[in-house]
């Protein structure tokens, strides 16, 4: 249609020409070619387009007024009825003799084929669309419950599209209030008056109906429910900020208990891994001095029983030779010859000669006041070494406020190294990639870190558990990256301990130094005093002092320098990893 036709409010204007269904129609054109036309053009209509601008429904016994806009038959008759003068209500053209009016057919039939399209379209939805169980459903509907799109605040009843088409077509329920589907609907009636809520007291802050404004609130602060809406809206709004305010701070404050909290276990398990080190070493210390004490003991022991081993040894002899004259004075005192008898009564009547054991004693270990002797003595080393130990964690936990967040820098990495993406890790490759040159190392499976000291303190921590070889250490910024492998030695611009093979630690020293270190080494915790010229190396977990190159000059820049040494055929693969220090007081 044309879209001069349709007006904002969605009548029929008075266009320059009728539209060409509105015009008679050739007698040449079949009946069932002008329905299929209708049909077709009502197709194309929305539902604007057959309202009537009195009731705001659709057309009912549509007619067409002089000036050619649109009314229900009943609309017109009554608006005419009740006015003096005869005018159209959309345009106000007067009319000084009333127009007689008929319906107009076509129009009537494009309605009544809308109105049908319609019914059949909501039908449709409403089949497609059951009432979900937070949804309002249909109150009219008996089997299927299917989704209400209205709820009448007369009827108190909510409908779907199928149901409430009698509210779209019937006069008097034309009149009955329309509002969007709602669950409790008596909740929407005033309890006393049975009216609806329509009003809003604000001395009260309750919604009331008009005769509660007559009665019970009649001198209160009456305003519309949209205004009351409205004040109470920016209120809720004011309200819902300070509300997310509150929201915010406590979860500031929750965060803040986390951070107390992740603080307080990080002192924790610092703690508890210090308690676990020096009781682990005082135990160490008292099973030592008790061995001590037991194998004083037992050589004592020892001392005693080979003594009465010795005389055991001297009774048994001294019994053999007696009883073998026992056995000879037998054997003479049975003999019947007189002569053999005398002349051997002389040499064996006398007994064997045999030591006095009535003078002989063993001599028994006096224990006395041995075990008293040994306290003592652990009292004194468990001091000691309590001493030494407290004073390696303080010395570590001093060096640890110096911590620095190392990262590597890839384009000091010989090509064959792996590095992680964060920085953090590196581990030899068998593949040698095609890097740009820079100032990378070529010869040696070395990297630097992207760090430097040239003044002051400067501490990191490297994990070295189960590598089989590594370097580490600091190098000056002028070393020869380009060179064959050399030995990272100070005199060749490197302060570094190495491990070669299995649990062999050297510090790369001018000679080497071979490093007395417990198995196991998990962590190495690398210390620098710029100014001092000291660079230590410490045993993290056992918090004692690895080994410490001093009376160092230094002139330039310091990096962290790596080399995880080769993969071994897998034996070596395990990463050098740079570890987080977090240092509290």
């Amino acid at each position: 249609m044309h879209a001069q036709l349709t007006t904002p409010c969605g009548f029929f204007p008075q266009p320059p020409e009728l539209p060409p269904f509105f015009k008679p129609q050739a007698q040449t054109v079949c009946v069932q070619e002008q329905t299929v036309e209708m049909a077709s053009a009502s197709s194309l209509l929305s539902e604007e387009h057959f309202l009537c601008s009195i009731c705001l429904d659709v057309f009912t016994d549509p007619i067409a007024t002089p000036c050619g806009h649109n009314y229900c038959k009943a609309c017109i008759t009554h608006h005419w009825d009740t006015n003096d003068v005869c005018q159209c209500p959309l345009c106000n053209k007067s009319f000084y003799k009333r127009p007689e009016i008929y319906v107009n057919t076509l129009i009537s039939e494009m309605v009544d084929q809308f109105r049908k399209s319609k019914q059949m379209k909501t039908i449709s939805n409403a089949i497609q669309e059951p009432a979900k169980p937070d949804e309002v459903s249909c109150e009219i509907c008996t089997e299927n419950k299917l989704k209400a799109v209205k709820s009448c605040l007369v009827c108190l009843t909510s409908y779907c599209e199928t149901h409430l088409e009698p509210h779209q077509r019937v006069t008097a329920f034309k009149r009955h209030k329309l509002i969007y589907p709602v669950k409790n609907l008596e909740d929407l009636m005033c309890k006393k008056h049975d009216r609806p809520l329509e009003l809003f007291c604000k001395t009260d802050n309750v919604c009331v109906c008009q005769f509660c404004t007559e009665s019970d609130h009649k001198l209160h602060q009456i305003v519309s429910l949209k205004e009351g809406y409205d004040g109470k809206k920016a209120e809720l709004g004011k309200t819902e900020a300070e509300v997310q305010q509150m929201i915010q701070e406590r979860q500031e404050q929750i965060q803040q208990v986390k951070q107390s909290v992740d603080l307080s276990k990080k002192d924790a398990d610092r703690e508890i891994a210090d308690s676990v080190l020096v009781f682990t070493a005082l135990v160490s210390c008292i099973e030592r001095s008790q061995a001590e004490l037991i194998h004083v003991i037992e050589e004592k022991q020892e001392t005693t029983e080979d003594e009465a081993v010795g005389f055991i040894k001297e009774l048994l002899q001294e019994i053999t030779k007696l009883k073998e004259r026992s056995s000879e004075l037998r054997q003479l005192s049975h003999t019947e010859d007189h002569l053999h008898f005398l002349q051997n009564l002389t040499s064996i009547n006398i007994p064997p000669p045999t030591k006095d054991w009535t003078k002989v004693k063993v001599h028994q270990s006096s224990y006395v006041g041995i075990v008293s002797t040994a306290v003592a003595q652990m009292e004194k080393t468990l001091s000691l070494e309590i001493k030494k130990l407290g004073d390696a964690i303080a010395e570590l936990r001093r060096i640890e406020q110096y911590a620095v967040d190392v990262t590597l820098d890839p384009d000091t990495a010989h090509p064959n190294l792996i590095l992680s993406e964060d920085g953090k890790q590196v581990s030899h490759g068998h593949v040698k990639k095609n890097l740009p040159d820079r100032e990378r190392f070529s010869q040696n499976f070395s990297v630097l870190g992207k760090q430097s000291v040239s003044s002051g303190r400067f501490y990191y921590k490297i994990q070295v558990g189960g590598k089989t070889g590594w370097d580490l250490g600091v190098a000056r910024e002028s070393i020869n990256r380009k060179a064959a492998p050399e030995t990272p030695t100070p005199k060749n611009g490197y302060w570094s301990i190495c491990m070669g093979n299995i649990n062999e630690y050297k510090a790369l020293a001018d000679p080497y130094v071979l490093l007395a270190v417990r198995e196991n080494l998990q962590k190495v915790g690398l210390f620098v005093d710029y100014e001092e010229g000291l660079v230590s190396f410490y045993d993290v977990e056992a918090r004692v002092l690895i080994y410490s190159f001093t009376g160092c000059t230094f002139t330039e820049k310091l990096y962290p320098y790596f080399n995880p040494h080769g993969n071994q055929g897998g034996k070596n693969s395990v990463p050098l990893t740079i570890s987080p220090v977090s240092y509290t007081n």
